[in-house]
């Protein structure tokens, strides 16, 4: 874990450190070559500069975000946002479904859309792959 994930986890109360030391630990095993830094203050995976996975700290939970996740079709996946992002939200640790969480890191190395270069084409997504 790099430093300043470290510090960001660090900071959390033991409950949600809890949630992101799991999250984080599955994540990593799931996304071994993607680049992860903390990026807009939390926790973000990227493939070829393309942010995939992230998680934050929010008021009453731990969001997990997949940039592309509407596209996964899968229950347990919330749409975020007007672009392609879907979310699940977590108050205690044992609410992660590890089998569904490995499911959809694995159609998140292979369904993306192109947020790396979103500014450049003013606004609007384009399908990876």
């Amino acid at each position: 874990m790099n430093t300043d994930v470290q510090a960001y986890h660090n900071a959390l109360t033991p409950e949600d450190r809890a949630i992101c030391d799991t999250l984080y630990a599955i994540i990593s095993k799931a996304l071994p070559d993607a680049e992860n830094k903390v990026w807009h203050a939390h926790p973000v995976w990227f493939i070829e500069g393309n942010p995939i996975v992230g998680y934050d700290k929010l008021k009453y939970s731990v969001r997990l975000l997949f940039w592309s996740g509407q596209s996964f079709d899968e229950e347990g996946l919330q749409p975020e946002g007007k672009f392609k992002a879907a979310e699940v939200r977590y108050t205690e640790e044992g609410q992660i479904n590890t089998k569904d969480l490995q499911r959809w890191l694995k159609k998140s190395k292979t369904i993306q859309w192109d947020y790396k270069n979103i500014v450049k084409r003013k606004g609007r997504l384009e399908r990876l792959g």
